[in-house]
């Protein structure tokens, strides 16, 4: 790549790599999409007639030799992404994840040696840890005005079974999920991500042990029942015999405690972004519906007082004015136009400026892999009956 150049971006996933393509343009001069991988050709057919200018592959290691691009961007089924990511980056390519990083601990230790052998800007694209709650939070702790952490809570419950089939009916990778009789936390980092940083995960602490338990299985092999009528062969516990809800449960060496829950089986309202915090000086609830204002209480600057009960919960809005993180103050107006909570854009914009300034991205591989291993550690605790394990310290 030359110097002072933008950087030549391919995406490798058609649908939801189109993400990078809405937030380029406040990044005019610094990105610029050039290619774009899809096994579809639908997608691809769409992708040239919106973009003549943005090549097109249907083979992924064409475009990684095609000498046209300086990154990727892999936004394929999670399963993937290892695999994919390591291609990239022994291609010389910078590279951005999709969630989540690795689905094996072994893929984890690969991912980390590689980026360490080939030098090269890896960085997940967690983009829940951008949004302007999530931020301004970070900004309490990293204030002091929370005090020490002692808990945390993240949870990512969203009713995904209408995304288990396509059109024809077929299993899409998420319904393929929920037939998969081995069980955990398969999607943990966009509750784990903003936690871990709250908590200074490998910015000083560390997270050593997490155990998992899964509820049994209701939501999938019902919701094909009533689609499909009740004598689909989907239309049974035992073929769609993913649990509906995990809990896992992970312990700090500074002695705190993080309990994570994925569900995206069970009927109910949408709560994707699910926080809560306890310090020693204050405590966070994140908003539980949309419209609703996260809740905060802070020792020095909420009302009343905790030890006689007078202590009150007000709007986190209400403190923005001081608390309210520099990145949202000062490119807030920018990143709200993007997706995920303006999450995007902030993911775009300091994967590129890692790359132009030759620094560590703010989430990185180690990041990656750390909040990533609840995955397959997920999974064997719950087939010991959600024995505790230790986690991997990727990071000396």
């Amino acid at each position: 790549m030359a110097q002072g150049a933008p950087v030549r971006m391919g995406i490798l996933g058609g649908n939801r790599g189109g993400c990078v393509d809405q937030v380029s343009g406040p990044l005019q001069g610094k990105i610029m999409l050039a290619a774009v991988c899809d096994t579809d050709e639908a997608v691809l057919h769409r992708w040239r007639d919106d973009r003549p200018d943005v090549k097109t592959y249907d083979r992924y290691e064409d475009m990684l030799g095609s000498g046209e691009i300086d990154a990727v961007f892999i936004a394929t089924p999670p399963a993937l992404h290892a695999r994919q990511a390591v291609e990239a980056l022994q291609a010389d390519l910078h590279v951005l994840s999709e969630v989540y990083a690795a689905s094996t601990v072994d893929e984890c230790w690969h991912l980390v040696e590689t980026v360490r052998d080939t030098g090269k800007v890896y960085m997940m694209a967690e983009n829940y840890c951008y949004t302007r709650p999530n931020m301004m939070v970070l900004n309490m702790m990293q204030c002091g005005a929370m005090g020490e952490p002692t808990y945390a809570e993240g949870a990512y419950i969203h009713d995904c079974r209408a995304l288990m089939f396509d059109e024809s009916g077929e299993l899409t990778w998420r319904g393929r999920s929920k037939t998969n009789p081995l069980q955990g936390n398969w999607y943990p980092t966009h509750s784990l991500g903003p936690v871990a940083q709250w908590l200074s995960v490998n910015r000083g602490a560390r997270l050593l042990d997490t155990a998992t338990f899964v509820t049994r299985p209701e939501g999938a092999w019902r919701f094909a029942a009533d689609r499909m009528g009740a004598d689909h062969p989907l239309a049974s516990p035992g073929r769609m015999a993913s649990g509906d809800s995990a809990t896992t449960v992970i312990t700090t060496q500074r002695g705190c405690v993080i309990v994570l829950r994925v569900d995206t089986s069970s009927p109910r309202p949408h709560n994707m972004t699910h926080y809560a915090l306890q310090g020693t000086r204050g405590s966070y609830l994140s908003e539980r519906w949309h419209g609703e204002a996260p809740l905060v209480w802070l020792e020095e600057h909420s009302p009343g007082r905790s030890p006689d009960g007078s202590a009150q919960w007000q709007p986190l809005w209400e403190l923005a004015h001081e608390f309210e993180h520099p990145r949202w103050r000062a490119e807030g107006d920018v990143a709200e136009s993007a997706g995920h909570g303006g999450g995007d854009y902030f993911v775009l914009a300091d994967f590129v400026d890692a790359i132009l300034e030759g620094r560590d991205p703010p989430i990185d591989v180690y990041d990656a892999v750390t909040w990533s291993s609840i995955v397959p550690l997920s999974i064997e605790s719950v087939s010991l009956g959600g024995e505790p394990l230790n986690v991997p310290r990727f990071k000396a």
